[in-house]
């Protein structure tokens, strides 16, 4: 029996080193990428673990990389791509002193760069079983949930992203591929702190549930981690 296969981003720490542990569990051939392998001490530790992870050097911001892995995996069916590497940005900042330099830097990496590895391996995507293209986005990127002002930077980039994947959702459905974005949870991670809510495993199984069972009456939305959907 042939195992479905995902490719995530950001596999080096944090939520993508947990969803590769998990999806590998479950006999998910997994095609980990991280920018720099060689210093990703965990997940080559749990690829030691895994025979079906498989690490691939990737910044996903480097589109002739993107492109050229793209070309090393033309074969490959990828039954769900989930763009999962994200920057958060400086976080001591207020109206009348945002950084338009750090503004950029981090558009590049939450919205640009999720489009162009859409659009690089779209057709691995459209060639597999289960055809779904998955964004970590955050709930700070909903607009209607927004009740706390602030934070230009980051949360512009998630609204920007989700407009992505509303659109990719529409632009992709005649090739019955499923697009979603999801909101992990505040998660104890170097970017969500010490502070937050839930631990990786507890976000990851429920993004996992999500992934595994997403189709076409889930194409275009907005999920938490819980299954609930999130306005945008």
């Amino acid at each position: 029996m042939k195992s479905s296969t995902i490719l995530i981003t950001g596999c080096n720490r944090g939520i993508g080193l947990e969803l590769s542990k998990q999806f590998a569990a479950n006999n998910w051939r997994v095609l980990a990428c991280c920018r720099h392998p060689d210093s990703a001490d965990e997940l080559q530790a749990l690829a030691a673990q895994h025979s079906n992870i498989e690490i691939f050097p990737l910044d996903v911001t480097d589109y002739i990389q993107v492109a050229e892995l793209s070309e090393q995996l033309k074969d490959t069916t990828i039954d769900i791509l989930l763009s999962n590497a994200g920057l958060y940005g400086p976080s001591n900042y207020s109206f009348g002193s945002v950084d338009p330099q750090a503004w950029r830097e981090v558009l590049e990496v939450n919205t640009l760069a999720p489009l162009m590895l859409s659009q690089a391996f779209v057709n691995q995507v459209a060639a597999s079983e289960h055809k779904l293209i998955a964004i970590i986005s955050s709930k700070v990127g909903s607009i209607a949930d927004n009740q706390g002002g602030g934070g230009y930077i980051y949360r512009s980039s998630k609204t920007a992203v989700n407009q992505v994947v509303k659109s990719m959702s529409i632009d992709l459905a005649p090739m019955d591929i499923n697009v979603v974005s999801l909101h992990p949870g505040w998660v104890q991670t170097e970017m969500g702190g010490p502070n937050a809510l839930i631990s990786t495993a507890e976000s990851v199984t429920g993004l996992q549930q999500i992934l595994t069972q997403a189709g076409p009456d889930q194409s275009g939305q907005f999920f938490e981690f819980s299954g609930n959907t999130i306005p945008w």
